[in-house]
């Protein structure tokens, strides 16, 4: 059975028939959707049999007609169930649990009717990139876990295979992506896979795979033998499936070059203002009327832009400010992350209060050459539900992120950010025997807010830590995050104008020289990558905005009992989860004596 399902008989006896046919659902789903693919599974759980999970085939996710059809009749088939039980018969944490899936797989339901709207090849997040890090990240705990990674490599050819199908059935209906997008995409392919490196056995996912499989030797997990018969294994099918089905991909995308019937935004497809509204819902959690997000936004940046314009006024002289000629107290990220562990203590529940063995660790490591083009300056890699010890974050030398700009960034990827919250969100959610169904349902704004929130909380950090040594810092850091909050701010408006509003380059260009950002090259790719990427800018900043709309209602509530410690406290162990439901929680909490 189950780790999570070991109930006393007295226990389970005294459930309703709706708490038990809850429970019942929410296991089956989980183990439903994770045998389905593998790779989700297995950065999903580490052991699937602590979850029931005792027999699958090692599979990828195909894109077909007959998935989708799947896809549809599974999602009907859970919202009939859920609509059947009445949730005031279930416990306080499955009723919240029940509230949060029935408007999410609702809304996935909804997202179906715009199938071949999504772009899984985007330049910036499509499986191209994703796919190589994914697998080069995948752990090997077991012999197990290295038959079923070269398994799911044998499948890339019929993976990829399904997706430029799924692109040409795009084409026809007139939804395939600008050619701008495609010529980014074909590069990738040929910079991603290089023949050279990987026929020489130095490619990352060369080198990555064979660190992996040392280990297990070393741990006595496989042999000498078996390891040599592993490598030559990989290479094989890295040179005879994996490049092939990059390359034929690629050849695939150069003939479909020019029928893309759009270079603009989602507004200039039949209901790409409907489907617009569908992603921010389920991009962001956020189930605002478009015109209260827009108005949302525009107050912050007029409150940020007001707060820069008085900050200048004080200090000219930032202005002549060399950027990165500061010089901050740290420059190892390990002395960065320890130094934010320290900042954050006083207000932020600790780790070790939910713990009940040994606590996680963090390694910070080099984005690989290969991907250094196509990824973020930095980011997190969440660990399985039943393994939160070891924890990676990248960070891309390209991009070159130091002194208080490197700070930050590992505030939002380590301490108190992205690190920190999944691994509270996991302990507590052990501790308390949460149904694991809930790490299945994706929350972006919870989560990029969040890290959005302490990232712009990290700058008052390091203006603490200067104040002795440089206390000019403290007006310098304050322009940076200002600087910060209002780029975030105007490009989540230029996502709404683009989209749902139907702004053309020209306009954007129009706007954004208005601000000070005038290089046509500049305006160009901030305009093509937020027509990539719809709504992921909102989802930093609409997220971080709902998280401070949170925070004043808190206080509103709480009164003399408000902390920063007791809400953050609340956001952790609520979560992840959309912001209605957020709300809906905050309001339901008893109040406490006010001191």
């Amino acid at each position: 059975m189950a780790l999570f399902l070991v109930f006393s008989a007295s226990a389970v006896f005294f459930l309703s028939r709706d708490a038990r046919s809850f429970r019942r659902f929410c296991d089956d789903f989980f183990v439903s959707e994770l045998s389905g693919n593998t790779l989700n599974m297995h950065y999903t759980v580490a052991d699937p049999a602590n979850y029931g999970i005792h027999s699958y085939t090692p599979t990828l996710p195909s894109y077909s007609a007959q998935r989708r059809e799947n896809s549809l009749q599974e999602l009907a088939s859970a919202l009939e169930t859920l609509h059947s039980l009445n949730s005031n018969k279930l416990g306080a944490q499955e009723a919240y649990t029940y509230h949060l899936l029935l408007p999410y797989l609702e809304n996935e339901a909804e997202g179906m009717s715009f199938y071949y709207y999504a772009n899984p090849l985007s330049p910036s997040s499509g499986m191209q990139s994703q796919l190589p890090i994914l697998l080069a990240e995948y752990s090997f705990r077991t012999r197990r876990d290295v038959e079923d990674y070269l398994a799911l490599l044998d499948q890339t050819d019929t993976y990829f295979e399904g997706i430029t199908s799924y692109l040409r059935d795009q084409s026809e209906q007139g939804l395939f992506m600008p050619d701008y997008s495609v010529d980014k995409v074909i590069d990738q392919c040929d910079m991603i896979m290089d023949p050279s490196t990987l026929e020489s056995g130095s490619h990352f996912l060369n080198t990555t795979f064979e660190e992996r499989l040392n280990k297990l030797a070393e741990g006595g997990v496989i042999t000498e033998k078996e390891k040599q018969a592993y490598l030559e294994e990989n290479k094989r099918l890295l040179t005879t499936v994996m490049l092939p089905a990059y390359q034929k991909m690629g050849d695939e995308l150069f003939l479909l070059k020019g029928s893309g019937k759009n270079e603009d935004g989602l507004f200039y497809y039949p209901q790409g203002k409907n489907y617009y509204l569908y992603l921010i819902r389920s991009n962001t959690g956020c189930y605002r009327d478009i015109k209260d997000i827009k108005l949302l936004l525009l107050q912050d940046f007029r409150k940020s832009f007001d707060a820069m314009r008085a900050l200048l006024q004080q200090q000219p002289g930032l202005l002549s400010t060399a950027p990165g000629t500061d010089s901050f107290a740290y420059g190892e990220p390990t002395d960065m992350l320890k130094s934010l562990q320290q900042m954050m203590a006083s207000d932020f529940p600790a780790l070790s209060d939910v713990a009940e063995g040994t606590m996680p660790v963090c390694t910070v490591k080099a984005i690989s050459e290969n991907l250094q083009e196509y990824c973020s300056p930095a980011f997190y890699l969440t660990p399985p539900l039943d393994d939160i010890r070891e924890n990676v974050i990248y960070i891309n030398p390209k991009n070159n992120p130091y002194g208080v700009d490197l700070y930050t960034t590992l505030a939002h990827e380590g301490y108190p950010g992205h690190l920190y919250q999944t691994v509270y969100s996991q302990l507590f959610s052990q501790k308390t025997g949460i149904s694991p169904v809930r790490s299945l349902l994706s929350y972006g704004g919870y989560v990029e807010g969040w890290a959005m929130y302490v990232e712009l909380k990290s700058y008052e950090y390091a203006k603490e830590i200067m104040k002795q040594t440089a206390p000019e810092t403290e007006y310098l850091y304050e322009m940076y995050k200002l600087d910060r909050q209002i780029q975030l701010c105007l490009y989540s408006l230029l996502d709404i104008s683009i989209h749902y509003e139907g702004a053309s380059y020209s306009q954007v260009h129009h706007l954004l020289a208005s601000v000070g950002i005038s290089d046509p090259a500049t305006t160009r790719s901030i305009y093509e990558y937020i027509v990539e990427e719809p709504t992921n800018y909102l989802k930093y900043y609409l997220g971080y905005l709902e998280i401070m709309s949170l925070k004043e209602e808190a206080k509103d509530l709480w009164k003399n009992a408000y902390s920063e410690y007791r809400f953050h406290k609340f956001y952790l162990e609520n979560g992840p989860a959309d912001f209605r439901n957020l709300q809906l929680q905050l309001e339901q909490l008893p109040l406490l004596p006010q001191s």
